[in-house]
């Protein structure tokens, strides 16, 4: 069952199960110290807090309401209930709650900003020490300084493991790329496959039958008796042939078309860290492979950018055909910005979308994610 965990659902309940160890022996310890009711009222709020802020900061992002936005306040009262905690109680507990702590940092912070929130964390600490009977100006800071090398380990740990994490998950989103990449290729080389067999047919077969079909004509005209009703016959078989070859070439070019519902689902399921609903029409078709691989690009690009760069959680994708071509429509629930940044990766699509006379529309503000709507006419829908 562990196996099947990813590192921050065993830091959600590694951190929870230390959580519920470390009140136990606080409670046993209560009942034989003399504490006011007011420090034991507010010992018990900011160990319940403390939980609560836990629980909250390592849901999955498919869990419940989007609290993104509340991360680094969800943090602020995480290291204030853990300092609280060591406070009320006249206790160095807090310091074993700060390295619980140290294991979320890396998870929503950067590098730099966790360190620093690390080394502020623990020096908040010592003036509780300095509450506590045997602690001086000298001891409460070497205190303090211990605590912070039991975080950094923890801290950097965390790093190594969000970072592996990272690694995993980009690695699994390019093979789905390749791979819908390559049923993109099967796709296309099917129909060129088919586009020769019907040319060779149309051209080749189609055309010695009715060379064959005229010959016999003439031979009806050159022959009586037996010998020309065997030559009606054979004629008759001939232009039923001939007949025959032309239909089948007729269903190998309706069927000319790229079937681009296997790519996009298998571009979709690369994506573990954001939740992406695709909507596709049952039997989605494109004649054109380059128009087909624009598609596909663009909808890359989309996935690409609200994994790596919105801070998404959720991923809209709507794709369908009308009279004048193909709609894609787009839309995450990420940070939005002020206003559209075009990186390489925008440019390009808006480069390939120019080729085909299509649209590109982005919408996006701080706040309401990232939309998009890019229009491609296709000479034959379907």
């Amino acid at each position: 069952m562990l196996a099947r965990l990813n590192p921050m659902q065993l830091l959600r309940f590694a951190g929870l199960f230390t959580w519920g160890c470390m009140g136990v022996p606080l409670l046993i310890d209560l009942f034989q110290q003399d504490i006011s009711g007011s420090d034991l009222i507010w010992w018990r709020v900011c160990y319940l807090t403390f939980g609560v802020c836990y629980w909250l900061l390592t849901r999955p992002p498919g869990a419940g309401p989007r609290t993104r936005w509340l991360h680094l306040p969800l943090l602020g009262v995480l290291t204030l209930s853990a300092i609280g905690i060591g406070h009320f109680t006249g206790t160095g507990l807090s310091g074993a709650f700060l390295i619980v702590i140290a294991g979320l940092l890396p998870w929503f912070l950067s590098l730099g900003w966790g360190l620093v929130w690390l080394i502020a964390q623990h020096s908040a600490l010592i003036p509780v020490f300095l509450q506590i009977e045997g602690f001086d100006w000298i001891s409460a800071p070497l205190q303090a300084m211990l605590l912070f090398g039991y975080s950094s380990f923890v801290f950097l740990t965390s790093l190594v493991a969000r970072r592996q994490m990272d690694a995993r998950e980009e690695q699994r989103r390019l093979n789905s790329e390749l791979r819908a990449t390559r049923a993109l290729l099967a796709e296309s080389s099917r129909l060129n496959e088919r586009s020769r067999i019907s040319r060779e047919l149309h051209d080749l077969l189609g055309h010695h039958l009715t060379a064959l079909s005229l010959n016999l004509e003439v031979a009806t005209h050159l022959s009586d008796g037996k010998a020309r009703e065997h030559i009606k016959q054979a004629q008759s078989l001939a232009k039923l042939l001939l007949s025959d070859v032309r239909e089948a070439v007729s269903q190998l070019r309706q069927d000319d078309a790229i079937d681009l519902r296997e790519a996009l689902f298998t571009l979709v399921d690369g994506v573990p860290s954001l939740e992406v609903r695709l909507d596709v029409p049952p039997d989605f078709r494109i004649s054109d492979p380059h128009r087909a691989q624009m598609l596909l690009r663009a909808t890359q690009e989309i996935i690409t950018n609200a994994a790596r760069h919105s801070g998404a959680a959720r991923l809209d994708l709507r794709i369908a055909s009308d009279a004048g071509g193909v709609l894609l429509e787009a839309r995450d629930d990420g940070r939005g910005a002020d206003a559209v940044q075009a990186g390489n990766g925008l440019r390009g699509m808006r480069e390939r979308v120019a080729e085909f006379a299509g649209t590109l529309e982005i919408d996006t503000s701080p706040g309401q994610g990232f939309a998009l709507r890019l229009h491609l006419p296709v000479e034959t829908p379907a």
